[in-house]
């Protein structure tokens, strides 16, 4: 064993390397042992010190949507039903508009996606001046 035989909390990068060492060290412990018992509040001290030091945020709503629709095959046509029309879903893909709390709810309850995730607040791009342009104006100015 290491000399960290004393639990106690974890304060420091050098306490938790030498707690995940000794968590290596007693990986197969048995459980309702002493060395399982060190093992389960060991992991639990390391799993504290690194949601405080080491927490990782949830994905971008956009990427989250995108990685989903990629891992099950899913294409830009198979959200029209939760987000509306194609122009809808390309103006969400493609940060243009953002995504409304009725297409989290359509999403979250039609594909199983965190609506944790989903509500989070993400960079629009801005439209551009030629398309921010009146119909009208674009003709005269093609002319």
């Amino acid at each position: 064993m290491s000399d960290f035989t004393a639990l106690r909390s974890l304060k420091t990068e050098m306490d938790h390397k030498e707690a995940l060492r000794e968590i290596e060290h007693l990986f197969d412990a048995s459980p309702e042992t002493p060395e399982g018992d060190r093992l389960d509040v060991l992991t639990l001290l390391v799993e504290a010190y690194e949601q405080q030091h080491h927490a990782i945020l949830p994905p971008d709503p956009v990427v989250a949507l995108e990685y989903y629709m990629e891992s099950r095959g899913l294409t830009r046509r198979d959200l029209e039903p939760y987000l509306g029309s194609r122009a809808r879903v390309a103006e969400v893909l493609n940060r243009r508009r953002g995504l409304t709390i009725e297409m989290i709810r359509r999403l979250h309850d039609g594909l199983g996606i965190s609506a944790e995730v989903l509500i989070r607040p993400y960079p629009l791009r801005r439209r551009s001046v030629t398309e921010v342009q009146p119909a009208s104006t674009a003709t005269l100015s093609a002319a």
